[in-house]
C-alpha cells in the first residue's frame, strides 16, 4: 500500500510585535545574539556588494575605455545605463516582494545578475559590458533593500532605527573602497578582473541570504494592470532624463541634437504617467501626496545634498586628476574618506532621535560648506595631503545625513499609511541618484564655462615681447634640444608647452570656482533649512499654546505617534 503523504508542516504564527509593518517587508521574530551576528555580517556583504556594482567601474572607467577601445562619451554610459535602470526599480521591487514574496525576488534579481557577468567574461565586448551595467542597476536596487533588511533584523527592537541608518550608509563606504584597490585588482589581470570580483562577490551574496535567510514575508495581490502602465511610461521617461543629465556636459548641451529629442521624450512619458496615476483610485504613484509642500521640500532638500555633495566626486577628483594624478596617487585620500565615511555612519547610527532629524541634516550641511571653502584656494602645487581634512568632512556629512533623510521621508509615507510607501521609495530614489547626475552635469559644465573664461583672459596676457614669457618658450624649447635640431621647431613645442601650462592654470582657477560655487549654495541651503526648522518650531509653540484653550478637557497633548518597528 502507499504511504499516506506527509501533513504539511504549519505555517508559523507570528506574535503581534513581530509582523511586519506592511506586506511584503520580512518579520521582525526575536532573534538569538549569534543570528544576529550573521544577519549582520550578512548586511555588510550585501551592502558592500551592491555599492562595489557602479563603484569599481566609475573609479576605473578611463582603463575599461582603454581595453575596450571605446570614446569618453560611450564609455560613460557604462555608468549611466547603472542608473537608468537602478533609479526606478524600488517602486516595481516593493510590489513584486508583497505578491510573489522574498525568496522569489532573491533567486531572480541577484542569479540573473551572476549570470550576466559570467556571459560578459566570456564575450568581453561593450554591448556586453553595458548589459551587465544594466543588470546590475537592477541588483543593486535589489541588494539595498536587502541590505536594509539584514541591518534591521540584526537589531533588537529598540535599535532598529539604527539598523535603518547602517542599511542605508554602508553601501556609501564602496565609493572610497573602490579606489583603494582597484588598481591592484588591475594589475594582475587587466579589466577582467573588476568583473572577476564583481561576480564573485555577487555569487558570496547569494550564498549568504541562501544560508542565513529571512523570516517570511505577508504575501497579496499587489500588481494592478495599471501598474505596469505606469511603469512602461515612468521607467523610459526617467531613463532618457538620466542619458541627458550624464550625456549632457561630455557631447554639450547645444551640439547634440539628440539631447533635445531625448528630453522632450522624458517630458512626455513622465508627464503622461503622472496623468495616469492623478486619476487612479488605488495610484501606484501617489501624485496628490508627492505635490504637496512638505514633500516638495524634503525631495528639494535631499536633491540638494546629494548635489552638493558632487564637490568630492567631481571637483577634487577632478582637480587631482587636472594636475596629472592618477589612482595611485589618490590611495591615501581615499583612506581618509573611508575612515570619515565609516565615523559618519557611526555617529548618525548612534545619535539617531526620531524627534530630531533635522538636525543631522542641518550639520551635514554646514560641513559641506566648510569643506568646499576649504578647498577654494588650490593651486598647481596642491596634492592629495592638502585635501585630507576637507574631503574628510565631506565623507562624513555624506553619511550623517543619509539615515535621517530617510527617515524623514519614511515617517511622513507611514503615517499616510502603507500605500504611501510605493511613491516615497520611487521619490528618495530619484532624489538621489538624479541629485548626483544633475551635481555632475551642473558643476562639470560650470568649471568647463569658467575654464574657457580663465583660459581667455591667461592667454590673452602671454605676448613674446614680455621677457618672462620669451623666457618660459626658450625653456620649454630647451626641453627638445636633444630630440629636435631645428630651432624653429623647438620654439614650437616651447610656445606647445606654455599654452598647456596655461590650460592647466586655468582649469585650477575654474575648480575653485566650482568650490566657491558649492559653499555659497551651501551656505543658502543652510539658511534655508534652518528657517524652515525655526517656523516649525513656532508653529509647534502656538499649536500647543491653543490647545488647552480650544480643548480645555485634555489635560495634556496627544504624545507623537512612534515609528514602526519595521519599514520596507
Amino acid at each position: 500500500m502507499p504511504r499516506p503523504p506527509a501533513p504539511a508542516p504549519a505555517a508559523y504564527e507570528f506574535k503581534p510585535h513581530e509582523r511586519a509593518a506592511m506586506p511584503g517587508s520580512p518579520a521582525t521574530p526575536d532573534h538569538p545574539t549569534a543570528r544576529r551576528v550573521a544577519y549582520f555580517a550578512a548586511g555588510i556583504l550585501l551592502g558592500l556588494t551592491g555599492g562595489f556594482g557602479n563603484a569599481l567601474i566609475t573609479a576605473n572607467l578611463a582603463n575599461i575605455q582603454g581595453a575596450l577601445g571605446i570614446y569618453s562619451n560611450e564609455a560613460t554610459w557604462l555608468t549611466t545605463a547603472y542608473l537608468m535602470t537602478s533609479i526606478c526599480m524600488n517602486m516595481l521591487l516593493i510590489k513584486f516582494r508583497q505578491q510573489f514574496g522574498l525568496g522569489l525576488f532573491i533567486r531572480i534579481f541577484l542569479g540573473a545578475y551572476v549570470a550576466l557577468t559570467f556571459c560578459h567574461l566570456l564575450a568581453h565586448s561593450y554591448a556586453t559590458a553595458v548589459a551587465v551595467r544594466a543588470a546590475s542597476g537592477i541588483a543593486g536596487g535589489a541588494l539595498s533593500t536587502l541590505t536594509l533588511f539584514y541591518f534591521i533584523q540584526s537589531m533588537p527592537a529598540r535599535w532598529r532605527l539604527r539598523g535603518i541608518v547602517l542599511g542605508v550608509g554602508v553601501p556609501q563606504l564602496a565609493t572610497p573602497l573602490a579606489r583603494l584597490f582597484s588598481s591592484d585588482l588591475l594589475s594582475f589581470g587587466a579589466w577582467n578582473t573588476l568583473y572577476l570580483f564583481e561576480m564573485g562577490l555577487a555569487l558570496l551574496s547569494l550564498a549568504a541570504v541562501m544560508l542565513v535567510r529571512l523570516p517570511p514575508n505577508e504575501r497579496f495581490q499587489s500588481f494592478e494592470k495599471l501598474d505596469l502602465l505606469t511603469f512602461a511610461l515612468f521607467a523610459p521617461g526617467m531613463a532618457l532624463l538620466c542619458a541627458v543629465l550624464a550625456q549632457g556636459r561630455i557631447v554639450w548641451w547645444t551640439e547634440a541634437a539628440w539631447l533635445g529629442w531625448a528630453l522632450c521624450g522624458a517630458i512626455v512619458l513622465l508627464a503622461a504617467a503622472m496623468l495616469v496615476e492623478h486619476n487612479r483610485a488605488n495610484p501606484l504613484l501617489n501624485t496628490r501626496w508627492m505635490g504637496s509642500g512638505d514633500i516638495l521640500r524634503f525631495a528639494l532638500v535631499a536633491t540638494l545634498l546629494r548635489l552638493l555633495l558632487s564637490e568630492q566626486t567631481f571637483g577634487s577628483v577632478g582637480l587631482l586628476t587636472a594636475l596629472g594624478m592618477g589612482n595611485d596617487q589618490l590611495v591615501s585620500l581615499f583612506a581618509v574618506i573611508a575612515v570619515a565615511t565609516a565615523a559618519g555612519i557611526a555617529v548618525s547610527a548612534l545619535t539617531i532621535d526620531p524627534e530630531h532629524l533635522g538636525r543631522p541634516i542641518l550639520a551635514a550641511m554646514v560641513l559641506i560648506a566648510v569643506g568646499s571653502f576649504m578647498d577654494a584656494d588650490a593651486t598647481n602645487l596642491t596634492r592629495p595631503r592638502d585635501l585630507y581634512l576637507s574631503q574628510a568632512l565631506l565623507g562624513f556629512a555624506a553619511t550623517l545625513f543619509m539615515g535621517p533623510a530617510l527617515l524623514v521621508g519614511l515617517t511622513r509615507a507611514l503615517r499616510k499609511g502603507p500605500s504611501h510607501l510605493v511613491s516615497f521609495s520611487a521619490l528618495f530614489s530619484i532624489t538621489q541618484s538624479l541629485g548626483g547626475l544633475a551635481g555632475g552635469a551642473l558643476l562639470g559644465s560650470f568649471q568647463i564655462v569658467r575654464e574657457k573664461f580663465h583660459s581667455n583672459l591667461l592667454v590673452q596676457g602671454i605676448t613674446l615681447a614680455d621677457p618672462l614669457d620669451a623666457a618660459r618658450v626658450a625653456a620649454g624649447a630647451g626641453a627638445y634640444g636633444r630630440v629636435l635640431g631645428d630651432g624653429t621647431l623647438r620654439q614650437a613645442e616651447g610656445a606647445v608647452l606654455l599654452a598647456q601650462q596655461a590650460t592647466r592654470e586655468a582649469n585650477v582657477l575654474a575648480f575653485n570656482d566650482v568650490f566657491l560655487l558649492t559653499g555659497v549654495a551651501a551656505c543658502a541651503t543652510v539658511a534655508w533649512i534652518g528657517w524652515l526648522m525655526l517656523r516649525q518650531r513656532a508653529r509647534d509653540r502656538a499649536a500647543a499654546a491653543a490647545q488647552p484653550a480650544a480643548v480645555p478637557a485634555v489635560p495634556a497633548a496627544t504624545p507623537p505617534t512612534p515609528l514602526p518597528k519595521t519599514s520596507a
